[in-house]
């Protein structure tokens, strides 16, 4: 089987199982913070298959390079700067994804709570009526042990 396949079965089993198809990502690029906003059609070019620890076997990671950067670009709003990112980072107990959650949510007026809400019964943030799943550089969308408990 070859990385490609592996990687459309993790997609394909992950979007069967998601709540929503809406997605926010966030990425970096010469010194800004960015978001994104688009669907489930952007995974294949988005993502990539890595190896999972702990004996899960492969994961879909939100790790973009700099042409998969190029291409979310095109819709992207600046949200802030590496330099506030990273501040808000350090002086948090949160780590990136969840500081990302946050910035979002505070961007467009609501209050950010950290939850644990799983990606098949909830998103993680909903703007204008419509839910999002927020995924942060380097974000892992899910694992071959995971999708196979489901």
């Amino acid at each position: 089987m070859t990385n490609t396949t592996i990687q459309s079965m993790l997609i394909k089993g992950y979007s069967a199982k998601a709540f929503t198809h809406n997605y926010i990502f966030g990425f970096t690029f010469r010194g800004v913070v960015y978001m994104t906003f688009t669907g489930s059609h952007a995974l294949p070019f988005v993502t990539i298959l890595d190896k999972a620890s702990r004996g899960a076997g492969y994961s879909l990671r939100f790790k973009p390079n700099k042409d998969q950067k190029q291409y979310l670009l095109a819709g992207a709003k600046p949200l802030c700067s590496v330099d506030f990112f990273e501040e808000c980072v350090a002086t948090s107990k949160y780590n990136r994804g969840e500081i990302f959650e946050k910035l979002v949510a505070e961007h467009f007026g609501q209050e950010w709570k950290k939850d644990n809400v799983p990606f098949t019964e909830g998103p993680d943030l909903t703007i204008e009526g419509i839910p999002y799943q927020l995924k942060y550089e380097k974000a892992t969308f899910t694992n071959e042990k995971a999708l196979a408990s489901l």
